[in-house]
């Protein structure tokens, strides 16, 4: 009897997910291989109330062949891994090994981000050879390291999705003449914040990787946009939209800072990670500025708001409907395609496509050796990228304070003379 193939999903919704279970459900199907969906990521199987019949469905093609048009995950995801306490919960693995015999299952094709692809390496590490593991990498925050810089699936429609909601904002921020500090999904890479800021036209664009120190104050965050603030103002208007990548808040000193301004302790998900969208950004940063500007006699209006949880589970684009359905394929043929060694199989792989072709990579040549767990992709400023949209922003710079004009009109947006606005911000051009 075929061994079967079993499908997960773990960690937060993207779009294209059903793309690519649908993918790998007909490439397998064809092969003669039947497919298990496996509800919950590694939720049910690595814990002791699993249960077949409530927590697995069949997966055939006459079922799933259009759900790639749909956003969301017919197999439902969670965020359970199979580390505990920074080590690998063997008590967990052990059930997992037993769902896999019980099961016949020889092939698992895991959809997830980073930690998802971790747990996947470790059960590839823990069969020892008795299960092939497939990772295909999936996080609207573009932030895992795919060769030739292609971008993870669901990029493509989360960017589209919040730039539409931005021009939005940006047109009721230009009618009412207001400003608004939008928070945008990404927590260690800000290359969400950036794809969207540039493609809406944002007034700037905030992300982790600008700041040269390893940790930051709320108050170097505020210089920043209170400066691009003035320096609009002094342009004519008073109004635009900052875009500020939410991982800026996990390089405020650390996470003792983020609970000193909330008061409060902050909550965290079962990876340990803190709960970005629970703190609120957007609220902290306009307190402060609000108070700077009052501070000087001047009123400003700032509404918050984040975006996020909107672009997860949105329909995917063409782009990633035809990408995610080119993933699930590739993640089949890795499996059983014969082209690929049998002790790479048994080690497991990330599945990327690079120049047009399929790029399987072993789960060893993805890990930070530091930290054991997948290398995270960041923003690098030194690009052509980060230099375009950085160009289109508007940001306070040296030649401003050296223009004698434009230091005037500064200072009058700021309600400061030109000596007390050279002092505020002079270590901010300079840096």
């Amino acid at each position: 009897m075929n061994k079967k193939l079993a499908v997960l999903v773990g960690g937060g919704p993207a779009p294209g997910i059903n793309g690519v279970i649908g993918s790998v459900t007909i490439a397998a199907n064809r092969a003669g291989i039947e497919v298990v969906g496996i509800y919950d990521g590694f939720k049910w199987i690595s814990g002791s109330a699993f249960n077949p019949e409530i927590h697995t469905r069949p997966l055939e093609t006459a079922q799933i062949s259009r759900i790639h048009l749909e956003g969301g995950s017919i197999l439902r995801t969670a965020r359970d891994s199979l580390v505990k306490g920074g080590n690998v919960d063997t008590e967990k693995v052990a059930r997992v090994k037993q769902v896999v015999e019980t099961l016949g299952i020889g092939y698992l094709v895991t959809i997830g981000g980073d930690d998802t692809a971790f747990s996947a390496s470790i059960v590839a590490r823990e069969m020892e050879g008795a299960l092939w593991v497939a990772h295909v990498p999936k996080t609207i925050d573009n932030d895992l390291p795919l060769p030739g810089g292609m971008p993870t699936f669901g990029f493509q429609t989360a960017r589209e999705v919040a730039t539409n909601l931005v021009k939005n904002l940006m047109e009721d921020s230009k009618t009412t003449g207001r400003w608004y500090f939008v928070i945008m999904m990404g927590r260690s890479a800000g290359h969400l914040a950036l794809g969207v800021g540039e493609s809406a036209g944002a007034t700037l664009t905030v992300i982790p990787e600008e700041f040269q120190e390893a940790k930051i104050r709320v108050e170097d965050v505020c210089d920043r946009i209170e400066a691009s603030m003035i320096k609009r103002k002094a342009m004519g208007r008073n109004d635009g939209i900052a875009i500020i990548a939410e991982g800026v808040a996990l390089r405020f000193g650390d996470v003792a800072e983020i609970e000193r301004l909330l008061g409060k302790s902050v909550p965290r998900d079962p990876h340990g990670h803190v709960r970005l969208a629970e703190v609120p950004l957007g609220e902290i940063l306009k307190n402060e500025i609000t108070q700077r500007f009052e501070a000087r006699g001047s009123k400003i209006t700032i509404v918050t708001k984040d975006i996020g949880y909107e672009l997860r589970c949105a329909a995917p684009v063409a782009f990633d409907m035809e990408y995610t359905r080119e993933l699930g394929y590739g993640a089949v043929r890795y499996l059983l395609g014969e082209e690929y060694p049998v002790e790479m199989k048994k080690k497991g792989a990330l599945i990327s496509i690079l120049d047009g072709k399929l790029n399987p990579i072993p789960f060893d040549q993805i890990m930070d050796p530091q930290t054991g767990r997948t290398r995270v992709r960041t923003v690098d400023i030194n690009s052509y990228r980060y230099q375009v949209a950085r160009s289109f922003m508007i940001r306070l710079e040296k030649k401003d304070l050296d223009d004698q004009e434009m230091l005037q009109k500064l200072s009058r947006a700021a309600n400061l003379t030109p000596e007390e606005l050279k002092s505020r911000f002079a270590k901010l051009v300079e840096a």
